[in-house]
């Protein structure tokens, strides 16, 4: 018997198969989730929504809007508010009123941003390589059709 406790060890054998795969899927995105946690704060003193921040940034040069940013993060606008306030405080992001909205910022990286978010990705990588590196290209491939297809009938089911 296993002395991990996680979200699969309230299973009985009687649960229906899509339970068990939920459960399954929420453990290991939370055990993936805990370690680039526990990662990112150990060796950059970073957390993960800034670096999640940050990634957005990094794949749109010439910057987002706070509602974007807030859209593709999935969290309210007074998250990223706060996120965006200590970044700007620490260089690594500048803020630009939008001409003619004065309720709207654009976010772009300084180079600052640039380099440490450069160094933080590499490393932030190399650990995601080490948790999954050892699924092989089919694996991988079958995995993300299947999942695929879990996605898209959560997207289109009427009852969500």
């Amino acid at each position: 018997m296993s002395s991990v406790t996680d979200h699969e060890t309230r299973l009985v054998e009687s649960d229906h198969h899509s339970l068990k795969l939920w459960l399954r899927l929420l453990t290991c995105s939370s055990l993936i989730e805990k370690k680039l946690r526990d990662e990112l704060r150990l060796s950059f003193d970073m957390t993960l929504p800034r670096f999640d921040f940050l990634s957005q940034l990094e794949r749109a040069p010439d910057g987002l809007t706070m509602g974007e940013l807030s859209k593709r993060m999935m969290v309210s606008g007074g998250n990223i508010s706060g996120i965006a306030a200590q970044l700007v405080d620490e260089g690594l992001i500048d803020r630009c009123q939008v001409p003619n909205n004065r309720r709207t910022f654009i976010v772009t990286l300084t180079q600052k941003g640039r380099n440490e978010f450069e160094t933080i990705a590499k490393a932030h990588e190399r650990w995601v390589i080490e948790m999954l590196g050892q699924l092989d290209q089919d694996d991988v491939k079958q995995l993300m059709n299947l999942l695929l297809k879990v996605k898209n009938t959560v997207l289109t089911d009427p009852i969500f």
